[in-house]
């Protein structure tokens, strides 16, 4: 039997919402995914809100993961302690609110994502996620296991998914908003992609207006960044799991373009 996994990228900015609101649900269908984990760390650019939390739910993920950005809405705190489905990095300070890793029941059984963030080009240093993710594997029953790894490097993204080759059924990076063209089975068994890529805004950098963007690498006096407006885009893989061996079958890369900028 399989069960087929949909992880899409960091969702930006109020089109990054509407993108979900608008197709998440069509897409689901469409490729038949069991399972869908969604980046929200950029809903609300930075940071995400309950009801931007509600409203990708509601579209139809089941997990929604975030990153260095988690607390950018200091009042998704309360909602991070209340709601399971809503990961922060396990590797973040234990005495911050949410948890990083949770089980999840299916009609295949149980499933287990895991949610971690690098280190390396990063702002701050968490606990490194090389070692903590020893510690959390130990602790999963099930063979259906699912991490990301939200971070700037390249290379860190590679290292963890090599090191975790054989031993989860799939893993996926975010961050960069920039989609890699490297998604595949690893030697032992385990679906891999250094990016998923964005939702939000399609003409734009990284979600947000070219010309601040480009006034900023200029030295110019730039303003406040600002999403783009226009068209929107959802970015995102398939991963094909074997339930019955965990081991991965086939990965996809997924896209939607809407050139109808999307309401709020």
């Amino acid at each position: 039997m399989e069960l087929k996994l949909l992880a899409i990228g960091d969702v930006v900015a109020d089109c990054g919402v509407a993108m979900i609101r608008r197709h998440l649900a069509r897409l689901i269908r469409q490729t038949g995914a069991d399972f869908t984990v969604v980046n929200g760390e950029n809903a609300s650019v930075l940071g995400i809100t309950q009801q931007q939390a509600e409203t990708i739910f509601d579209a139809g993920a089941n997990v929604i993961t975030m990153g260095n950005h988690t607390f950018g809405r200091r009042e998704i705190a309360d909602y991070l302690d209340s709601c399971p489905q809503m990961l922060r990095p396990a590797n973040l300070p234990p005495q911050q609110p949410g948890v990083g890793w949770n089980c999840y029941e299916t009609n295949f059984g149980e499933v287990a994502v895991v949610d971690l963030i690098g280190r390396c080009g990063m702002d701050y240093t968490p606990d490194n996620p090389f070692l903590l993710i020893e510690k959390i594997l130990p602790k999963i029953k099930t063979n259906l296991i699912f991490v990301e790894l939200h971070a700037e490097a390249t290379s860190e993204k590679l290292a963890m998914g090599y090191m975790l080759d054989g031993r989860i059924s799939a893993f996926w990076g975010t961050h960069t908003h920039v989609p890699t063209a490297d998604n595949q089975i690893l030697p032992k068994g385990t679906g891999y992609v250094t990016d998923l890529g964005m939702t939000g805004p399609k003409n734009s950098v990284l979600g947000i207006r070219p010309d601040l963007s480009i006034a900023r690498f200029r030295g110019d006096l730039a303003g406040r960044y600002q999403p783009a407006p226009g068209a929107g885009k959802i970015e995102g893989v398939l991963f094909t799991i074997d339930a019955a061996t965990g081991r991965c079958l086939r990965t996809e890369r997924i896209g939607v373009i809407d050139e109808t900028p999307p309401r709020r």
